[in-house]
């Protein structure tokens, strides 16, 4: 198992390989269909956007509100192919990694290659063990649009797989192909 941090996947996300599990620690931040609306919107303006894409991981996730003593509620991942209209182009701007859960489109996939990035796939329906390894959340954006507001967390040890890596290794072809009758 690789343990890295967000702060090294600009440089790193190329020797990544599909199949890899990884411990990720450090920043990331939450954007679903709503927000990743806006930022291309910010982003179509030439705007500041709410953080800088420059070697930036996302999480496509909602967290649930946090309960007394916790930092987030449930932080599973949400079906990442709804964020595929928007991904090639947010790589094209330097952002690193994606997380989330489902396939991609060959578009995202052909971005992920041209651009040395990841897409790593963590575990649905697991939420409430996630948060776990969540020790900070703060909304830096888009705060009307509640669960779905863009958020900054600090993972700790955060379990991943990667799904997609940039040599155009993908575990959902991959592992289709090895039960090919």
């Amino acid at each position: 198992m690789t343990e890295l941090n967000t702060s090294e996947l600009k440089e790193k996300a190329g020797t990544l390989r599909a199949g890899e599990k990884v411990l990720l620690s450090g920043t990331v931040y939450t954007s679903r269909d709503a927000a990743h609306k806006r930022i291309k919107a910010l982003l179509d303006k030439g705007e500041p956007l709410p953080y800088d894409l420059s070697g930036a991981a996302v999480y496509y996730a909602g967290p649930t509100a946090a309960k007394d003593g916790m930092v987030i509620g449930s932080c599973g991942p949400t079906t990442s192919s709804r964020m595929d209209v928007y991904a090639p182009e947010f790589l094209d701007n330097g952002l690193s990694a994606m997380i989330g859960k489902g396939e991609r489109s060959q578009a995202v996939c052909d971005a992920i290659c041209r651009n040395g990035a990841v897409y790593f796939c963590a575990i649905g329906g697991a939420g409430a063990l996630a948060c776990k390894c969540i020790t900070e959340c703060e909304v830096i954006a888009f705060e009307d649009l509640g669960c779905e507001s863009v958020k900054r967390l600090k993972f700790e040890k955060f379990p991943l797989i990667v799904a997609i890596d940039s040599h155009g290794g993908n575990i959902f072809k991959s592992g289709r192909e090895k039960y090919a009758v």
